[in-house]
């Protein structure tokens, strides 16, 4: 009887006396203000309210039961696709809705969906995921700018790789603390890939200096993250790297140089598929021929294999702490090589080079950064 007054009166309210009444239809049902059967009744008027023409009465029900755990997953739903103003309401604060349901909505609604679902106060990692895969960048920077959207390594690494061309969101991505070193040499790259297609750049420097800048930014790069990488995420950059042919022997030689060890390990174990312990092993206190049979596995071919032997060699006396040098693994390297017919090592020692001046460069900025401070 009680629904079937409503309903009469439905049928001649006005608009506004409807969304009161939907108001506190939803109010009081939200307070479980209402007995057993008194609660179907309710559901049924407010189901039958989900008809009514007037955004303000939809509207009205939705703040009335955003917040409530209890209210029919069918209402809510409903009231999810329904108007922009309406479904944000419902979307961005149902407890009702559970992990399906949005990774559902966000699969099948527009992008404007996918950003409510992204807003929400609390969102899994599991809908994370799901926007991370398919969703477009003003979406995915809402979920990276959202605190309580829990992001995996794994949904950063596939924001990275999808949409780290883009500006907005490769900021809220730089600035996060958690994100894998793997998803940050993937955005140095992006970066280095876009300033040498810059028509800009490439009237200034040129276009081949261009690439070889942005090639050996990217390297540093790589080099300066890795020393910061736990095992796992360091694994996982070579492997990349390999993957997207940037494991080059330049990469390694400036490694080697540069005393990042563990990069230069772990790239050989990946290159070379020799075990872990076996390779740090022999490049720690292995002899010439074992250190270039090891370095030829990894890919490397005889005309450079020795020089990399060599430097492997300088490397274990700079590690030797009663054999004093004065000279770098770089510097000592150009030195040999200098004295040398170089015939196929004119790439190597070029680099080499390269490496030994950058080295000498830093040092006379450190030492007029010390004088300047002396001054002060």
């Amino acid at each position: 009887m009680i629904i079937q007054a409503f309903l009469r009166w439905v049928e001649t309210a006005k608009a506004s006396e409807r969304a009161s009444a939907a108001s506190a239809l939803g109010r009081a049902y939200a307070r479980a203000d209402v007995n057993g059967i008194d609660r179907q009744a309710v559901e049924m008027a407010m189901t039958f309210l989900l008809d009514d023409p007037s955004p303000k009465v939809r509207r009205s029900l939705v703040e009335a039961l955003a917040d409530c755990p209890i209210v029919p997953r069918s209402i809510i739903k409903a009231l999810a696709k329904d108007q922009p103003e309406i479904a944000y309401i419902a979307i961005s604060r149902s407890p009702v809705l559970n992990d399906d349901d949005l990774i559902d909505m966000a699969a099948d609604g527009g992008a404007e969906m996918r950003a409510m679902i992204a807003s929400r106060s609390t969102v899994s990692c599991a809908v994370a995921a799901a926007i991370a895969e398919i969703g477009g960048e003003e979406e995915v920077v809402i979920l990276l700018e959202n605190p309580g959207a829990m992001l995996s390594p794994g949904s950063l690494r596939r924001i990275a790789d999808r949409l780290g061309d883009g500006v907005a969101t490769r900021g809220p991505l730089l600035e996060r603390r958690d994100l894998p070193s793997d998803a940050r040499q993937t955005l140095a790259e992006k970066v280095g890939a876009a300033l040498a297609a810059s028509d800009l750049v490439r009237a200034a420097i040129g276009e081949d200096r261009a690439q070889r800048v942005a090639r050996e930014s990217c390297d540093a790069a790589a080099l300066t993250l890795s020393s910061d990488s736990a095992k796992e995420e360091l694994r996982r950059m070579v492997a990349r790297l390999r993957e997207s042919g940037r494991l080059t022997p330049a990469l390694l030689l400036t490694a080697l140089c540069s005393g990042r060890a563990e990069f230069f390990s772990a790239a050989i174990v990946d290159l070379s598929g020799v075990p872990e312990k076996r390779v740090r092993a022999i490049l720690s206190g292995g002899r010439f021929h074992s250190i270039r049979a090891l370095l030829e596995s990894a890919g490397l071919g005889p005309e450079v294999s020795g020089i990399f032997s060599e430097a492997v060699l300088f490397c274990q006396s700079d590690a030797d702490a009663n054999d004093d040098r004065t000279l770098s693994v770089a510097a000592r390297l150009s030195n040999r090589l200098r004295h040398r017919s170089l015939g196929g090592y004119t790439a190597v020692a070029e680099l080499a080079e390269r490496l030994t001046f950058a080295e000498q460069r830093q040092m006379a900025r450190n030492y007029a950064l010390l004088l300047a401070r002396k001054v002060a």
